[in-house]
């Protein structure tokens, strides 16, 4: 038998993990969303996974263009997580307008000054539950300055990395 909803999801709340905003373009459309469900399947080849809730307003996007990026958050990008989680009243396109944006071989949405973005695309997707798990290929991987403060969110709450 397994466990309930609401104590499995007290117990996820103590897994702290990296905030990322995971984002996309392409024919259908620049959207995003703030994932803590994200992690390396292998290097051989270089390989990530992101899970994705069917509901999220992202989804249909993410899987029409097939590309995301990941973009690992640093400290000093905090108040972008709320907004691309959908708790604010920002639009799908003003998400965008709060930070700076490039690209690199996706055309997915890169964040300036992200502790790292893994440039992907989507190679396969497992249904699970009420999610999706897309397995991504890393086209391309970009790291930012070695001396900012990483961010987790643990506990309901978000943490600085010295």
């Amino acid at each position: 038998m397994a466990v309930e909803k609401q104590p499995y999801r007290e117990a996820m709340a103590r897994l702290g993990a990296a905030v990322n905003v995971v984002t996309t373009a392409g024919p259908g459309g620049r959207t995003g969303f703030t994932a803590s469900a994200v992690c390396s399947v292998t290097d051989t080849p270089p390989t990530l996974l992101v899970c994705a809730n069917r509901s999220n307003d992202s989804y249909p996007s993410m899987k029409q263009n097939a590309v995301l990026c990941v973009n690992t958050l640093a400290a000093a990008h905090e108040e972008l997580s709320p907004v691309f989680a959908g708790m604010t009243s920002h639009t799908m396109e003003a998400r965008f307008e709060d930070a700076t944006w490039h690209t690199l071989v996706t055309g997915a949405p890169v964040l300036d000054g992200a502790l790292v973005s893994f440039d992907c695309r989507i190679t396969q997707i497992v249904e699970v539950g009420t999610h999706d798990i897309f397995l991504c290929s890393v086209e391309a991987v970009e790291t930012g300055p070695e001396h900012y403060e990483g961010l987790i969110y643990y506990a309901r709450g978000y943490h600085r990395l010295v």
